[in-house]
């Protein structure tokens, strides 16, 4: 092992997680800073030309489409939403659920909601801490809950967008690079609802909230391994959320506890009368309020259905394959979600009536704030291709291992850690979605690496790679872009320091799980 190439391998890593927690840069200017250290190194120290590292760099922002441009969709949608009051008719809605059961409330807003939010593009951070402030909860839950809730099924955000990447990487199909994943779920997405539990009132309300804590995540976990047996894996957040709130309404009906209350409703959680006196709700139903997401899920269901014709149509034969120097990238922009995000925004405009002045103040919120999210999920994605491209030379290909970083880390890892390295991994996950800000873009930095390193030891590569996915997603509730995310959203800014403190013990232990199933499962 060559200890100089592994401090280049590691360079831009190091730079970054500098540069976020002792300069606290934004993630996305870090990002960019990361990149240069790695093309440098990819460059200068191991030989690699720089057209090849361009060539890689511009690859993997074109396979980061998935994620950036989902972003780009998602954040359109949700700022028409918000500036029609579909985002306020359904706030009002969600603060009427469960009134007199905490515990359930708390299952139903942040595992059932969160998860469906999550799946559809929305972004529970944003909309949830003020449902939870309305609710009565602290600041400090408020901000946790909503950002913890989002791990629960995280690897199925933005309709899967986290698994079809690794399958990307993989070569799996989605279904196969799914099934991964879906076995650490019922675990995962489990211990995720007790931990919102603690975090509300420690082990008391962990044991006086254990049955709908047990029953909203293992409702979650086996759902997620039902629809990756059915061949649905894209639409798996959708049905978790849903069926969440749905087993929490029936553990509401068994105990004869009440369903909702109107009169928890205020005049502040929806938009401004009408001027003929009458509430905005009255104007509004709820119906057309989310549906932007009815249609999505609509075309979504008919892009994903195995037994329909439109799968095999968007995703294999219109897939747009591109080739960018030695590489090759296929788009299927009419299989992705930004896709049918930005069609049902536009086919739900009839229903949300913007005015012109409404979409003027969205477009340019839209303007001035989806750059920098969609720049932090490419850039990380260049560094990722940068990383595994390394070492080749103009014909694509590598004449010497010791020249490529993934080699070089791979040999270093299996040397430093050997038939433990699957306990590793995932912690390896965590710190590549805690310097990232997102699980794909951890997915799309490390599989190589795991996948290298898995098989010197002898381990199954494909659990272990997806196991790091695990960890990544963990990483959202400790991730500095989120936590601001959802103390901006009620105005606590500073707060997350506090919340941070609290949820990196959450999210230690809860990786330490995954750890320990990946190393049962890995050979």
């Amino acid at each position: 092992m060559n200890p100089l190439a592994v401090f280049f391998a590691l360079l831009p890593v190091i730079v970054i997680f500098i540069l976020l927690v002792w300069r606290r840069m934004a993630a996305d200017t870090a990002g960019v800073i990361g990149w240069v250290a790695a093309a440098l190194a990819a460059w200068l120290y191991f030989q690699t030309p720089l057209t090849v590292t361009w060539q890689a760099s511009l690859a993997g922002v074109v396979a980061s489409f998935p994620i950036t441009l989902m972003v780009a969709a998602s954040l359109l949608q949700i700022f028409i939403m918000a500036e029609t009051s579909a985002l306020a008719r359904v706030v009002a809605f969600i603060k009427t659920i469960a009134p007199k059961d905490q515990m359930v409330q708390i299952m139903i807003v942040n595992v059932g909601f969160g998860t469906l939010l999550a799946a559809l593009g929305a972004t529970p951070v944003s909309i949830l801490p003020p449902i939870m402030l309305a609710l009565g909860y602290s600041s400090f839950v408020a901000i946790a809950l909503p950002a913890i809730g989002y791990d629960a099924l995280c690897t199925y955000a933005l309709l899967g967008t986290p698994v079809v990447v690794f399958a990307s990487f993989t070569g799996l199909s989605v279904d196969a690079a799914g099934g991964y994943f879906a076995r650490f779920m019922p675990v995962i997405s489990t211990g995720i609802a007790l931990a919102m539990l603690w975090i509300v009132g420690g082990w008391k309300m962990v044991w006086k909230g254990l049955l709908p804590g047990l029953i909203s995540g293992l409702t979650a976990g086996f759902i997620a391994i039902g629809m990756n047996t059915l061949g649905l894996v894209t639409l798996t957040g959708m049905a978790a959320g849903l069926g969440v709130i749905v087993m929490m309404l029936i553990y509401l009906l068994a105990t004869r506890s009440p369903l909702c209350a109107r009169n928890v409703r205020t005049e502040a959680d929806g938009p401004p009368r009408l001027a003929a006196g009458h509430p905005a709700e009255t104007r509004l139903p709820l119906w057309k309020a989310i549906s932007p997401w009815l249609i999505l899920t609509v075309f979504a269901l008919l892009v994903n259905m195995p037994a329909l014709p439109f799968y095999e149509l968007t995703f294999k034969t219109w897939a747009v394959p591109v080739s960018i120097g030695g590489l090759s990238e296929k788009l299927r922009p009419f299989w992705q979600a930004y896709f049918w995000v930005l069609v049902s925004t536009l086919l739900a405009l009839p229903l949300l009536k913007p005015t012109k002045a409404q979409l003027k103040i969205a477009l340019s919120k839209w303007l001035k704030r989806a750059p920098r999210p969609m720049l932090a999920s490419a850039v990380f994605f260049a560094i990722a291709y940068i990383f595994n491209h390394s070492g080749k030379g103009l014909d694509w290909q590598v004449a010497d291992a010791s020249r490529n970083m993934i080699a070089v880390l791979a040999n270093a890892s299996a040397s430093a850690f050997g038939k433990f390295y699957p306990l590793v991994a995932p912690y390896l996950g965590m710190l590549a979605g805690f310097i990232s800000s997102s699980e794909t873009s951890a997915i799309a930095m490390l599989t190589a690496l795991h996948l290298s390193t898995a098989e010197k030891i002898g381990a199954i590569g494909l659990l272990v790679a997806a196991a790091s996915g695990i960890g990544g997603g963990l990483a959202s509730v400790i991730s500095p872009a989120k936590l601001q995310n959802a103390s901006a959203s009620i105005d606590r800014i500073g707060e997350e320091a506090s919340v941070l403190r609290v949820t990196f013990v959450v999210s230690l232990v809860i990786t330490a799980v995954a750890a320990v199933m990946a190393m049962a499962w890995a050979f």
